[in-house]
């Protein structure tokens, strides 16, 4: 038997995966990335760590699998994006990684809006721009620490950069880079234009050359080969923005379904053959399969809201704590009043000064309600950005393929079905992004022709939850609620960061 192997670097864990030619997932080992929070509003990584946990958990996925790594055909990788990885020219880390959930430039797309650059920018990147995409981030150190910048010699996303590290060849892959800020969708380039509306010209020579997601970037290295127990000469493809690579895994490649992911971030993507240019989203890129964008609404405010109250507020050591607030969510009617939950415990998409909150919390409430407030809140997040999803579609999809921790959970499955009044499957993978991964090395390495094939012989088919009609009317009318408390909350947030109190943010 042959296999290949997908890498996700997401934002909170590191994961390898071994799929037979069939995407039958063969084993899978992961672990828990540590987050560094230096001051308030910024989340990192240790750049040697991240490198060496894909390094262990390659070797531990082999030795579960019990297979040659002779019989691994092909690898690739993806990665959150947005965030930043910087490489020196003395051949080590010019700093921490920055994670996409990171918050510290958080005034620059507030200030290009007010200035028009935002607008203009618009014009050739096709996509608003965020705090934690590249070129806030590098505004920010060019402002901050431009010592940084003067040593850098690679400018990375996560996933190439894990790529640099296992062939010694630097590049940038499309899908991930066309989501950054300095890229023409149009072109498929760099745009020397926008780079001067931000004044970050200096930055060109230090992005790497661009690659598709299906080419082949390099071969494991004999360092790399010797830390991972892969055989040296193993291609390594491109790879894919993480989004793009879950979108394939859960067979998401055509117009007809809308795939969310529900994990850190709440995305919330389709595909189709040209980007929406009316402003209606916030995010067009270059899908991983030539010729197709993906429309993209997308936040950190999704099932890692939950994490966050489990290690910070239950404090749990139970192994089955996820289990157990699922039952004590359904003890919980959907006709009940619970807390309006606004999930913004890492960022907001409203006002980028929101933060986390219970609002309504009474005595009569349990931890029963605290925990089906939470599942309620990410999901009216989700529909928040499915709304303009919607609305710039000419109709509604087919079905949402739902994958990331939301998908483990059926109550929280079916709140979604009920609360985006669509049907929705939940994709039976456990790690859809590397199994995108593989699904891409099968193409670049010529084992399918295309990603079309590769796709049906490899995606997995799921069960379909359809909505309950009895609730969709209830969750419209507290959907109405969660946007009011975001809406009455507005200045509050204003006023929170103009009384000084958010001590460490600078």
């Amino acid at each position: 038997m042959k296999y290949f192997l997908g890498l996700d670097n997401g934002g909170t864990t590191t994961k390898a995966a071994l799929y037979d030619v069939h995407g039958s997932e063969i084993a899978v080992a992961s672990t828990s990335t540590e987050s560094l929070h230096p001051r308030i509003s910024f989340v990192e990584r240790d750049m040697d760590e991240m490198w060496l946990a894909n390094c262990q958990m390659i070797s531990s996925v082999i030795a579960k699998a019990g297979v040659d790594s002779v019989d691994i055909l092909g690898i690739a990788v993806c990665g959150h994006g947005k965030g930043l990885y910087l490489w020196a020219r003395d051949g080590r880390p010019a700093m921490n990684g920055i994670i996409s959930t990171d918050n510290r430039a958080w005034e620059y797309p507030l200030k290009w809006s007010k200035e028009g650059i935002a607008e203009e920018a618009r014009r050739i990147s096709c996509q608003d721009i965020m705090s934690s995409q590249p070129v806030s981030l590098l505004s920010w150190l060019r402002d901050n620490n431009p010592e940084i910048l003067e040593k850098t010699q690679f400018i990375f996303e996560a996933k190439d950069y894990i790529r640099f590290r296992l062939t010694g060849k630097a590049s940038a892959e499309r899908s991930d880079y066309s989501g950054t800020g300095l890229m023409n969708l149009r072109t498929g380039e760099y745009d020397p234009e926008l780079l001067s509306l931000f004044n970050l010209s200096s930055c060109h020579d230090k992005l790497p050359p661009l690659v598709n997601s299906s080419d082949i970037c390099g071969y494991v290295t004999e360092e790399a080969a010797k830390l991972t127990g892969l055989k040296e000469g193993t291609p390594v493809a491109g790879g894919a923005f993480d989004i793009d690579a879950s979108a394939i895994g859960s067979g998401v490649i055509d117009y007809d379904k809308v795939c969310m992911i529900a994990g850190t971030w709440s995305i919330n993507e389709y595909v189709q053959k040209e980007p929406v240019l009316d402003g209606s989203v916030k995010m067009n890129s270059l899908f991983c399969i030539p010729g197709l964008y993906l429309v993209e609404e997308s936040s950190p405010t999704s099932a890692g809201n939950l994490d966050w109250f489990v290690r910070n507020v239950l404090r749990s050591g139970s192994k089955n704590i996820f289990k157990e607030l699922d039952a004590l969510a359904e003890t919980v009617s959907p006709d009940t009043f619970t807390p309006v939950f606004l999930p913004f415990v890492m960022a907001s998409n409203v006002n980028p000064q929101a933060m986390g909150s219970f609002v309504g919390i009474n005595s009569y409430h349990s931890l029963a309600h605290m925990a089906r407030s939470i599942f309620e809140g990410v999901a009216f997040s989700h529909r928040y950005h499915y709304e303009k999803l919607l609305k710039a579609r000419k109709d509604k999809p087919e079905c949402i393929r739902l994958t990331g921790g939301v998908a483990n959970s059926r109550i929280w499955t079916e709140i979604f079905a009920d609360v985006m009044d669509t049907p929705v499957e939940s994709v039976c993978v456990k790690e859809a992004g590397a199994l995108g991964c593989a699904i891409i090395a099968a193409v670049a390495t010529g084992y399918y022709p295309d990603f079309q094939t590769a796709a049906e012989k490899m995606s997995p088919k799921s069960e379909r939850i359809f909505p309950n009609r009895n609730n969709v009317p209830l969750y419209d009318r507290k959907y109405d609620l969660y946007l009011k408390a975001i809406g009455s909350l507005d200045s509050f947030w204003d006023e929170i960061r103009k009384s000084g109190l958010r001590k460490g943010e600078e």
